[in-house]
């Protein structure tokens, strides 16, 4: 069966984080530069072998002061740590829409096993004739396992950032030419 190599496109893609701000409301925070690939057998997605890339750098919460805190040791370490990165290693097919991915997410040199919850847009060839697939990644993970560690505490006792970090990726992936040639 024919390999197929997809690239993101990050004109129609997002990564996501949420995080709990006084434990009364969330910030929203993205990055805006990434890159991700995936290779398939064919166009079955539950073989597919993924790698993905954040630049830690391009972090916006839509406040510069924030962002500059989150870049710092206290947070991502962005000087010693420019990238987080995902290896999938297994993507689990459990309806014809939903996935469970399995892999390694490393951020701050640590790495850990996560998993995510995938739901399978579809796959269209657009006006253009290129081939696409479409993907909405959810889960959960614990910034603390990753040594960020920073918490300020309120006057009256609350915490300022909350441990659970939500991630919502929505990725649109193109296939690569040399890849349809049949």
């Amino acid at each position: 069966m024919e390999t197929i190599k997809w690239v993101i496109d990050p004109a129609h893609s997002e990564i996501q984080f949420k995080v709990k701000h006084m434990m009364i409301s969330t910030v929203t925070g993205r990055f805006l530069q990434f890159d991700a690939s995936v290779e398939t057998e064919g166009e079955d997605f539950s073989t597919a072998k993924i790698r993905f890339s954040a630049m830690i750098n391009s972090i916006t919460t839509n406040n510069e002061q924030r962002d500059a805190h989150l870049k710092t040791g206290d947070f991502f370490d962005a000087d010693n740590h420019p990238d987080l990165n995902f290896v999938g290693e297994r993507l689990e097919k459990l309806d014809d829409e939903n996935y469970k991915l399995h892999g390694t997410m490393t951020m701050r040199g640590v790495s850990r096993k996560e998993n995510f919850d995938v739901e399978f847009g579809g796959i269209i060839t657009d006006p253009w004739g290129i081939t696409r697939a479409g993907f909405t990644i959810s889960g959960k993970v614990n910034r603390r396992t990753y040594g960020v560690n920073f918490n300020a505490m309120t006057e009256t006792g609350g915490i300022v950032a909350g441990d659970e970090v939500k991630i919502l990726v929505n990725a649109e992936f193109m296939k690569q030419k040399e890849s349809q040639a049949a």
